[in-house]
């Protein structure tokens, strides 16, 4: 297995280490329950150094993004990050991935690149298959590099404390590159989590005093490691869609509830007219949030049934410890998506009632 900058840290300090796409992570170090809690109140920090990290040092990258986006790039302003998604021909989703526009402390204006660690190798070869020549500068900073996730209400305020400038000032999704104690550190309002909170990017050599510095600043605040269970909970609450279960190369981004994410107008892009075309066709299956009743959670690949009959199936689904009941994730038919129907999810043989309901399921006050 792969490992982050992190690995060890984790190993000594209690973390479970399991294999998640190749990578050796912590899927928790005491409790997920608290992880998650801790998130919601106070602060948690993740290591997501396993996401890979793609710069692109030339100028010809915006065209090439621009073609393969789903997310119009060009025109991006400095400091900027866009979520989009990227589909082949067929109008599948190939990944979704955070686009950034920074300025590097030398002056430079670049395009880097954050994408899931499962389709990391992937994207690479999609990118390179478009840009045969390396024409936009592509280079994989994945393994020279560490990606530490602080997340919830205080880890903006902390953050900007270390740090001693306005992360709060920067505004959701956006990025900067500032000298840290010598070093360049990518500091970015993003997350995922459902949770306000920064993700820092830098030098492998400088990640675990990073994060020791993170959680000593952040220790009589409540801050504390978490893993990747609680971060799954989070986004689910969140109704953050996971590559793999709400998102893959057989869904059209069409159908995902994720409209914010894809510009048609005036744009070409691989896979455009094949997302234009799902959007015309009535009957495919759509992304809804259901609650079940009792404690028991659905799981991935459990079907909906209405009347015995199958109307859709599960993507994700968990027990919510911020609302203290089942969630989940599932793509059911047009006719029994509205928000407010009663359906059942059959889990391992047994029908749970459940309603349809609007996500996300949680959300920051």
């Amino acid at each position: 297995m792969q490992q982050t900058a992190l690995t060890q840290w984790h190993s000594t300090h209690g973390g479970k280490m399991v294999d998640f796409a190749g990578w050796s992570m912590p899927v928790q170090y005491d409790s997920i329950m608290a992880e998650h809690a801790a998130v919601r109140n106070q602060a948690g920090l993740f290591d997501v150094s396993h996401m890979g990290r793609l710069r692109f040092a030339s100028k010809a990258a915006e065209s090439l993004l621009e073609r393969l986006a789903t997310r119009k790039v060009a025109g991006t302003p400095i400091g900027k990050i866009r979520y989009s998604l990227m589909c082949n021909e067929q109008g599948g989703i190939l990944d979704d991935v955070l686009i950034y526009r920074m300025q590097e402390l030398d002056g430079g204006d670049k395009y880097w690149m954050v994408v899931n660690a499962s389709n990391r190798e992937k994207i690479l070869q999609w990118l390179q298959r478009h840009d045969p020549r390396n024409e936009a500068g592509l280079e994989d900073r994945t393994h020279s590099t560490a990606m530490i996730a602080v997340q919830g209400p205080l880890a903006v305020p902390k953050i900007q404390e270390l740090l001693k400038f306005d992360v709060a000032g920067m505004g959701y999704y956006s990025g900067q590159f500032v000298e840290f104690r010598g070093f360049p550190l990518l500091v970015s309002r993003t997350g995922y989590t459902g949770e306000d909170g920064v993700e820092l990017i830098a030098p492998n050599e400088h990640a675990v005093a990073l994060w020791e510095l993170v959680l000593a600043e952040g220790a009589n605040a409540g801050f504390r490691p978490a893993g990747l269970g609680a971060r799954d909970t989070l986004r689910l609450e969140a109704a953050m869609p996971l590559y793999g279960h709400e998102l893959s190369e057989e869904i059209n981004p069409a159908h995902a509830d994720l409209g914010f994410a894809i510009n048609l107008k005036d744009r070409e892009f691989v896979g455009r007219d094949a997302i234009l075309a799902a959007q015309k066709v009535s009957g495919s299956r759509r992304r809804v949030g259901l609650e079940l009743e009792g404690r028991r959670p659905a799981r991935e690949n459990c079907p909906v049934v209405v009347g015995g009959q199958e109307v859709g199936m599960v993507t994700s689904g968990t027990f919510a410890p911020t609302l203290q009941k089942p969630i989940a994730m599932a793509y059911l038919d047009p006719a029994y998506a509205e928000v407010g129907r009663s359906v059942e999810v059959d889990i391992r043989g047994k029908l749970h009632q459940a309603t349809v309901v609007k996500l996300p399921f949680y959300s920051r006050s």
